[in-house]
C-alpha cells in the first residue's frame, strides 16, 4: 500500500454506524461514491430481505412482522461487468474509490472475484485486491454497544428503513421482541468475531473508528479517513445523517438488558 491510497473499503457489520461514516465521506465530493456494493445477492439482485436474516427461525411471533419475501431477478452480469461497474460507480471526478463491506458479504463478494479471468488468489484479501485494486486503504466500523446494535437492527429489519426516520404508522408496527433481538445480536458479534479473526490471519491492520468516536466527533473522524488518503482534513462536513435511536429504542435497550443481559 502507498503512503496515500486511492481506494477506500469500509469493513463492518449492520447498523454499526458505517453508513454515517461513508455518507460523511461522500458528502466531502473527493471520497468517492461509497456504496454497498456486495450486499447483493446473485439470486435475486436484492439485499438479503428481513426473512433472509431469519432463515431456519420457525417462530411466528418473530415472522409475522416481517415482510414477505421478494423473488427480484437472478443477476446476468459476468463478473467482468460487475467489476468494472462497482469500479466505475465508486469513484469520484478526483479518481478516488470509495465502498463497503460486511462480513455477512464476504462470500459474495469473493463468489464473483471468482470468476474474474486474472484472479490472483483464493483467499478474501486477495478478492478485495482484484476487484477493487492492491492500494486500498480497510477501514473498520465497531460498535461497542452490541445491544444496541441488535435493537437498532431489529427495528430496522421490520421497517425496512436503514437511514433517516420512518413513516410514523410504519414505525409504529415495529414491535420488541426479545427472541428477535438476541437472534441478530448472536449474528452481530459473531460478524465482529470473524472480522477480529480475520484482520489477524491475513495480517491485516485496518484503520479503526469506533461507534463512539464516530458519533461524539463525526467531522474528526471523518478527517482521519481523508487524511489517511492523502485528502484535506478540513473537507470533512457536519454529519451527514441524523441519528436514527430515539426513546422508543432506549426504552427496548433498557427492557432488552433487563430481561435478557441481567438474566
Amino acid at each position: 500500500m502507498s503512503d496515500h491510497p486511492r481506494s477506500y473499503l469500509v469493513l463492518a457489520s449492520q447498523r454499526s454506524g458505517s453508513t454515517l461514516l461513508v455518507e460523511s465521506l461522500r458528502a466531502t465530493g473527493v471520497a468517492g461514491e461509497p456504496q454497498e456494493f456486495f450486499q447483493y445477492l446473485p439470486s435475486t439482485s436484492l439485499a438479503p430481505q428481513p426473512r433472509e436474516w431469519f432463515a431456519g427461525v420457525e417462530d411466528e411471533s418473530i415472522l409475522r412482522l416481517l415482510a414477505p419475501l421478494d423473488p427480484g431477478t437472478p443477476a446476468t452480469e459476468t463478473s467482468v461487468q460487475w467489476r468494472d461497474r462497482i469500479r466505475a460507480a465508486g469513484r469520484s471526478n478526483n479518481g478516488v474509490w470509495g465502498g463497503k463491506l460486511m462480513w455477512n458479504q464476504t462470500p459474495l463478494l469473493t463468489e464473483w472475484a471468482d470468476g474474474l479471468p486474472d484472479r490472483t488468489g483464493a483467499d478474501l484479501l486477495s478478492a478485495i485486491h482484484d476487484v477493487v485494486g492492491d492500494d486500498v486503504l480497510l477501514v473498520h466500523v465497531r460498535r461497542e454497544d452490541t445491544v444496541a446494535q441488535a435493537v437498532s437492527m431489529w427495528r430496522a429489519v421490520q421497517t425496512q428503513v436503514w437511514r433517516g426516520s420512518a413513516d410514523p404508522e410504519v414505525d409504529a408496527r415495529a414491535e420488541y421482541n426479545a427472541d428477535g433481538i438476541a437472534h441478530l445480536h448472536r449474528i452481530l458479534v459473531e460478524q465482529e468475531r470473524s472480522w477480529t479473526q480475520w484482520f489477524a490471519e491475513a495480517g491485516v491492520t485496518p484503520l479503526e473508528v469506533s461507534f463512539g468516536e464516530l458519533a461524539a466527533d463525526t467531522t474528526g473522524q471523518v478527517g482521519r479517513v481523508l487524511g489517511a488518503l492523502g485528502l484535506d482534513p478540513a473537507l470533512a462536513p457536519p454529519p451527514a445523517l441524523k441519528r436514527q435511536g430515539d426513546s422508543r429504542s432506549d426504552d427496548w435497550i433498557d427492557r432488552y438488558r433487563a430481561e435478557r443481559v441481567s438474566a
